[in-house]
């Protein structure tokens, strides 16, 4: 039983996914204080006055749970995508490339589909003879529906 479960650890995609995920992980935390530090300021900058930031206090005056803080909510869109522009350039993109040099698609794009003219179903791969829903015979792949 061990065998089997250092075998699974093992594997070289367990390996690549745990590197992935600490890689990211590391990333992230590196991108969260680029914008707490770096974007949260240049976007308060821009409320002015003494608000707590940029939004607007739907309660009363000096209530934080009512305070509608639209400043943070731009700060975590650009933290979002800073992250993901980030881990798709440094993890996504080699792996595709190590994938390839290998003979394997990853990430590729989806096969070609068609409809099923008996049960409208839109996900039936181009090649496929039967519905996989209605078992209706399907036209050959290529032929008009």
């Amino acid at each position: 039983m061990l065998k089997g479960f250092k075998n699974f650890l093992m594997r070289g995609d367990v390996i690549v996914i745990a590197v992935g995920l600490v890689t990211a992980l590391a990333f992230s935390t590196l991108i969260k204080a680029f914008t707490d530090f770096v974007i949260n300021p240049i976007v308060s900058r821009f409320q002015g006055g003494g608000s707590a930031g940029l939004g607007w206090q739907l309660g009363e005056k000096g209530n934080d749970a009512t305070y509608l803080d639209v400043g943070q909510f731009i700060s975590a869109l650009i933290y979002f995508l800073i992250f993901m522009a980030v881990v798709y350039f440094l993890i996504v993109v080699p792996y595709k490339r190590s994938e390839g040099r290998r003979g394997v698609t990853v990430f590729g794009e989806p096969l070609p589909v068609k409809t099923c003219p008996a049960c409208l179903a839109e996900d039936l791969p181009e090649a496929a003879s039967k519905c996989r829903y209605c078992a209706t015979q399907q036209p050959p792949a290529g032929a008009p529906a």
